[in-house]
């Protein structure tokens, strides 16, 4: 592989971007394998509904930026001002950015002790616990697991679960898929177990060598179980916690190929 071979990233959405000059600003060049699309949906009559209702929720759980964003637009239309009182909560720290950028509200995140960003650390917080009585709207995307709603409806929430977007998985464009396959880039960086899986029709014993680098313990599992080498889990998606994993993964594998050359010689 030569020095100059690529990061390889898969985040769908103007979030490419973003996590792309993280890496790139560690030193090392990045290609986008667009192995997903963001679509956001129409407005359905359940989706307007809530909108009208949206005072009357207690929380709002927000599950990835994308369904930040679509949120944001829909509601700007009903409410030039939100409502007081609700309790933001979002997944993962990108996730709230976009919150707070948009909106100007304090979002609550997953414990700092949990040392993911992940739907259960989320359910770790004390505020989630207990739900008797209380409306809870979950934005997402469509499919994808239930945990989140199944566990708040557990704990007593009445859920309000609204899909504003949908994925689209697509091949990686020839020349990269082949990449792919050759093993033929520095790390492969992924934050999406769907992602991860798609990618591994394209996937050879080339494929699993390099570091992936991946954004939960959950994830790391997968990878396990897809044949992938020992995974670096990055602390959280953002482009910075996945950045600076990509760097400490490249510079440790230099160093072991220093030690083997050295042990060799």
């Amino acid at each position: 592989m030569s020095g100059g071979a690529p990061v390889l990233i898969c985040r769908p959405g103007e979030r490419a971007a973003a996590l792309a000059a993280a890496i790139e600003a560690a030193g090392f060049p990045v290609a986008n394998l667009e192995a997903m699309t963001l679509e956001a949906l129409p407005e359905t009559p359940a989706m307007r509904q809530a909108w009208l209702d949206f005072d009357h929720f207690h929380k709002v759980v927000v599950v990835s930026p994308f369904a930040a964003e679509c949120l944001y637009q829909a509601l700007d239309r009903y409410w030039p001002q939100l409502p007081l009182g609700t309790a933001w909560y979002a997944v993962g720290a990108a996730t709230a950015e976009v919150l707070h950028e948009r909106f100007g509200v304090r979002v609550h995140l997953p414990p700092a002790a949990a040392g993911e960003d992940t739907s259960e650390a989320l359910l770790e917080l004390a505020s989630l616990r207990s739900l008797a009585g209380q409306r809870v709207l979950l934005v997402a995307g469509e499919g994808g697991r239930a945990l989140l709603a199944d566990t708040l409806a557990a704990r007593g929430a009445r859920i309000t679960r609204l899909s504003l977007y949908r994925r689209r998985l697509q091949p990686p464009p020839p020349a990269l898929r082949e990449r792919l396959a050759r093993g033929e880039f520095r790390a492969l960086v992924v934050s999406s177990g769907e992602i991860l899986e798609h990618l591994a029709r394209w996937s050879t014993r080339a494929t699993l060598n390099p570091p992936l680098i991946v954004s939960s313990r959950r994830l790391a599992t997968l990878a396990g179980d897809l044949g992938f080498r020992t995974p670096v889990v990055a602390p959280g998606a953002t482009p910075a916690a996945l950045a600076g994993a990509v760097a400490a993964a490249c510079h440790q594998e230099d160093a072991d190929v220093d030690q083997d050359d050295l042990e060799k010689g």
